[in-house]
């Protein structure tokens, strides 16, 4: 065997092959053969037998609002990175907002770093902000280790990260272009929401027509369109409409560069069972309609839409009021998201290679993140141990996350993390914490 310090072993391991009996040696925090079950363990290593739970590569979530600092009593990195080590996911990286200062500039990164360096319990990486007024900003921040820029082409919902009108998108795009970056984008375009009947209150039909797919839709056709006069890389956050992905499939195929994620709310939460009033289910663009979501998963399975991220984004439970017009719109998904993807994927015929595809290897690729996403020689030994076939019904008050209100409570989900390893290091097993171990990433040369 080569050189180890550590094994585990199990009678189920994702690979980037599939799945396998194996043995995963560990050195140095890193991965260094992927062997036979039966191979001979050498002296003087440690043998974890996880026998017939399965050993994957801890999930990488490219999109979580960690809030801190300025919002750090909505979460922060903490508790947000505490949530994630339960839930398997090894690796996150923080938007922009909804922390105050937002990152767009570098002295704000480095705020954001200096608050990050002693509390996360996870590797964690940054996106900055692509705003009208910091075009100048945007090559310094990719310079000092972003891992690309977020932009909303609709209003945010916090007046320090205002929207980009499309002069504004052509001027950022060009100058992120210009060096290499990656832009980010929540793409719903504000002439189609200002067009759409506004009524607030409680009733839930109300909020799904104030944020029409049209403006969904309308927004990645324009996307599209600057994508591939300027050759510029893109990626379009959070798509929850179905009728884009015509458009994104013939983007794809003509060489435009374009990627693709969605999130576990849209893939196994459907806009038929959201209670009037019940705005922990709120978000934008929201949770549509089971025939929708239909369509999500055949774009996962066919490779249309990339890969799958939580868009965590907490607020304390005061802000969830019962009008769906006032009420803060986001979901806290982090500690629940492998097994909301994995109970509604098993349903439809999915392996955990697939979530793993969707959730780690994929998620690590679109950032550039090589050492993480995958069980193979060379890197990071990340993992989430995992019993499958276990189910749970989701407590609140189980929840790591600072404020515990979620959208899965009381659902019986597939899918038990019995411990999770960062870099060789058991961080998480059975509820018990370890110190923080996490590190910060910056964006490779």
């Amino acid at each position: 065997m080569s050189e180890a310090e550590l094994v585990l072993r199990s009678t189920r391991v994702i690979t980037p092959d599939g799945s396998r009996p194996a043995a995963v040696a560990v050195a140095d925090g890193t991965i260094t053969a992927v062997l036979p079950y039966d191979a001979d363990i050498p002296s003087g290593a440690r043998l974890e037998d996880l026998g017939d739970h399965v050993l994957l590569p801890g999930l990488v979530d490219t999109h979580v609002h960690v809030n801190d600092p300025g919002r750090t009593h909505w979460e922060g990195f903490w508790t947000a990175t505490r949530a994630a080590a339960a839930g398997g996911i090894t690796t996150l990286v923080d938007m922009p907002l909804n922390s105050l200062p937002p990152t767009t500039t570098v002295d704000h990164l480095r705020t954001k770093r200096e608050v990050a360096a002693d509390k996360a319990h996870i590797d964690v990486g940054f996106w900055g902000g692509a705003l009208p007024d910091n075009v100048k900003d945007l090559r310094p921040l990719h310079d000092s280790g972003v891992f690309g820029f977020k932009a909303f082409l609709s209003p945010s919902g916090v007046e320090e990260f205002p929207h980009l009108d499309q002069d504004g998108l052509a001027r950022s795009l060009a100058e992120i272009a210009g060096f290499g970056g990656l832009l980010i984008v929540h793409a719903e375009d504000p002439r189609h929401l200002d067009a759409a009947p506004q009524q607030g209150g409680p009733r839930y039909a109300d909020f799904l027509a104030s944020r029409p797919r049209d403006a969904e839709d309308t927004a990645i056709s324009a996307l599209v369109a600057q994508a591939r006069r300027l050759d510029a890389r893109v990626h379009v956050l959070h798509l929850s409409s179905g009728d884009a992905l015509p458009l994104i499939a013939e983007a794809k195929r003509e060489g435009v560069r374009i990627t693709v994620e969605t999130c576990p709310h849209y893939l196994t939460l459907t806009a038929e069972e959201v209670p009037d009033g019940a705005s922990e289910f709120k978000c934008c663009p929201p949770i549509r309609e089971s025939a929708n979501q239909d369509l999500l998963w055949q774009a996962l399975a066919d490779g249309t839409i990339d890969c799958v991220v939580t868009d965590h984004s907490p607020s304390t439970a005061d802000l969830k009021t019962d009008d769906f017009a006032t009420a803060w719109g986001g979901i806290s998904g982090l500690q629940l998201s492998l097994a909301a993807v994995w109970t509604e994927a098993r349903r439809r015929g999915h392996g955990l290679e697939d979530v793993v595809r969707w959730m780690s290897a994929r998620t690590a690729a679109l950032v550039g993140l090589d050492r993480k996403g995958a069980i193979e020689p060379g890197r990071d030994a990340d993992f989430a141990v995992l019993a499958p076939d276990e189910t749970f019904t989701v407590d609140p008050a189980a929840l790591q996350h600072r404020n515990r209100v979620t959208a899965y409570a009381g659902k019986t989900l597939y899918g038990v993390v019995k411990s999770t390893w960062l870099r060789g290091e058991r961080i998480v097993a059975d509820g018990e914490f370890t110190e923080p171990k996490g590190q910060l990433l910056t964006r490779r040369p």
